[in-house]
């Protein structure tokens, strides 16, 4: 009988809660508008989200998934990736979607429950949120061979909450980028809840990055509240995934410090003061303090992007509340490519009702 296997996880982290070093700087870090992005893209992640949620609770938009505190792991996600690449989201990849083309109106419209936030006319190559639970993994696996027999040097990146992996759908996406050597990287947004579901009662596996091992790809585990660590895992998965077309699954440890969505209510399961501590150790605190140790950040440059940032959502929140309804057909015409005939008959019946009630 074989003797028990041994394995170890990397856990990568630069910063700690309060910004200070851990280790060495990498390289790029050198590159002071980059750090600048990241800083930047993170604050409108925060203002636009706070400004969904007001949406939502004002009634001018549907349920809507918060990234409170998992700003980070998004916005290096979508910096690290090259145009040409493919984004294959879940519902809390917002940042990353505007990083890529896809204008913050439009992500008011897709929460609005209107499909034309979903065009993304400006990043036409990347997939749209997907909400089920884990199935944008082996669509992404899919892609990624798509990307492989044409011979593109292209990389999928796709994401998922820490619940995603307790879904079969998971080790079945690792499981043939493995076996297929796939220009793949997976990215794992722990915030340590599926919801209600702890992470405690969803697994017993030290780290969700291990899974890796079992489908003989590279797993890493990062600080999720450290964009430092987020970027430069992230990137290097990216490079490697171009130049060998080696898998990867990234386990970025995050908090979700809001409700799971803005039809939850997390105080009736999870401890206020859990939620205080995990408050400490957000990353936008972190890495302004960062910054400002490394002399590249004052209160003069935060002024301006606060108002920079609150111009683009204004503009934003003009387009979303001055679009047009969509005719009543819409609701089948984003179903199909080519709408099949037993569903002409139902798009007529309906056009025929909203003509007869506007009459």
């Amino acid at each position: 009988m074989r003797g028990r296997q041994q394995f170890s996880i990397q856990f990568l982290q630069y910063l700690d809660p309060e910004g200070n070093l851990d280790l060495p700087l990498p390289a790029w870090t050198d590159n002071t508008p980059l750090l600048h992005a990241i800083y930047e893209n993170m604050v409108l992640a925060r203002l636009l989200d706070q400004k969904a949620v007001a949406l939502q609770r004002t009634g001018q938009m549907g349920t809507y998934p918060s990234i409170l505190g998992q700003e980070a792991i998004s916005v290096c996600t979508g910096l690290a990736m090259a145009e040409h690449d493919v984004l294959v989201p879940y519902y809390r990849d917002a940042p990353t979607q505007i990083i890529r083309g896809t204008s913050p109106a439009e992500i008011f419209m897709y929460w609005g429950g209107d499909e034309r936030g979903g065009n993304l006319n400006r990043a036409s190559r990347d997939l749209p949120i997907c909400v089920p639970i884990g199935t944008q993994l082996t669509q992404a696996a899919g892609v990624a061979t798509a990307l492989k027999i044409k011979g593109e040097e292209a990389v999928v990146v796709t994401s998922c909450g820490d619940g995603a992996t307790s879904k079969g759908d998971f080790m079945e996406a690792l499981n043939v980028a493995g076996v297929w050597d796939l220009p793949i990287v997976f990215i794992i947004n722990n915030n340590r809840w599926a919801i209600s579901m702890p992470l405690a009662q969803q697994t017993r596996a030290a780290t969700l990055a291990q899974k890796a091992i079992a489908a003989g790809i590279d797993g890493i585990q990062v600080d999720g509240n450290d964009p430092i660590a987020v970027y430069e895992a992230i990137s290097k998965a990216i490079q490697r995934a171009r130049e060998s077309h080696q898998p990867t699954l990234i386990e970025a440890l995050s908090y979700r410090l809001c409700d799971h969505t803005t039809a939850d209510d997390a105080s009736r399961y999870r401890d206020g003061e859990e939620l205080k501590a995990h408050w400490k150790e957000e990353p936008i605190r972190r890495f302004q303090e960062f910054l400002h140790q490394q002399g590249l950040w004052d209160a003069d440059r935060e002024k301006t992007l606060q108002q920079q940032c609150q111009q683009v959502i204004d503009a934003a929140l003009d387009e979303y509340l001055a679009m047009e309804d969509e005719p009543d057909s819409a609701i089948v015409d984003y179903l199909h490519a080519f709408l099949p005939y037993a569903m002409e008959s139902q798009r007529s019946a309906i056009q025929q009702r909203a003509s007869e009630e506007n009459s």
